[in-house]
């Protein structure tokens, strides 16, 4: 059974008006940030109906002092161990051959992604996200950015004019902003808000178990959400083009073993490429 969010015209990230809004205060050099991608793509897909989201940069990395080489080896550390425990792979060893100097300069092009829509922001996140932990390009040089906006399928002469506009500055400042008001401590951190203004969000901050947003979803919403079943895993792997093992496991509830088998099977195929990373795997769709 094909899944609806999976249509030519509404996908997966569908932006009509929604119950529920998460506002996801995360970083693009966060791993946790990207550790929490499998659970992300299996909420939206089981319950994309029901909520959009709203990526609020917070700056935390940006705020490291990251031109210590003492400071580059803790992040290394930090990245090895996530990656490690969380499936999704990024390699530590960035920080000591090739530092992310400018951390910032990676905010505000997600910044300039997003004049270009919402869903043009989602895309560019994940390519910039991609490029820094899989394949460890540097993303405070512009041309790795500016590579990201090309793959990612936006207007790159836009994006590049918006890039150095006041517009993409600002709108990253004004996501300074709302970290402080709310509170916001850690990444990531996911606020739930309802349709009620006058209601309080419910903030959660780290990683939980998946089954952890559903039952808030639940309480959020005032009727029992319907699940929707996963689609085809060719018509998911065509949707996101790349994807981990991990990923794949995460949404369709197989292990790891299961997801390697399945997949190659479509590598023999020649429906996927294999790109085995640090930790774990990863796979590219094949367009025709």
């Amino acid at each position: 059974m094909s899944n609806p969010w999976f249509t030519s015209k509404q996908q997966v990230y569908n932006y009509d008006k929604k119950p529920l809004e998460i506002y996801m205060f995360i970083d693009p050099l966060c791993p946790e940030c990207w550790a929490l991608e499998p659970i992300l793509k299996k909420l939206h897909i089981e319950y994309g109906r029901y909520f959009s989201i709203k990526h609020v940069l917070s700056g935390r990395i940006a705020n490291l002092n990251v031109s210590k080489k003492k400071n580059y080896e803790v992040i290394a550390e930090l990245w090895e161990k996530t990656a490690s425990r969380s499936g999704m792979s990024c390699d530590g060893s960035l920080w000591l051959e090739n530092p992310v100097a400018s951390p910032y300069i990676a905010s505000v092009a997600i910044k300039a992604a997003e004049l270009q829509g919402r869903r043009a922001g989602i895309r560019f996140l994940r390519k910039v996200q991609e490029k820094l932990f899989i394949d460890k390009q540097n993303i405070s040089h512009f041309d790795v950015l500016k590579t990201c906006a090309k793959s990612a399928g936006l207007d790159v002469e836009e994006f590049i004019s918006d890039f150095h506009s006041e517009s993409s500055a600002k709108a990253f400042q004004c996501d300074l902003k709302i970290t402080t008001e709310m509170e916001v401590q850690e990444i990531p951190t996911l606020v739930f808000f309802n349709e009620n203004v006058e209601d309080e969000g419910i903030k959660i901050t780290g990683s939980y178990p998946y089954e952890v947003y559903v039952q808030i979803l639940e309480e959020m919403l005032s009727e029992q959400p319907v699940k929707n079943p996963p689609p085809p895993l060719e018509t998911f792997l065509k949707y996101f083009k790349l994807v981990a093992s991990k990923e794949i496991a995460v949404v369709y509830n197989m292990s790891i073993s299961q997801v390697e088998r399945e997949m190659k099977k479509l590598l023999l195929l020649q429906k996927v490429e294999q790109l085995p990373a640090k930790y774990g795997t990863f796979w590219r769709y094949v367009e025709e």
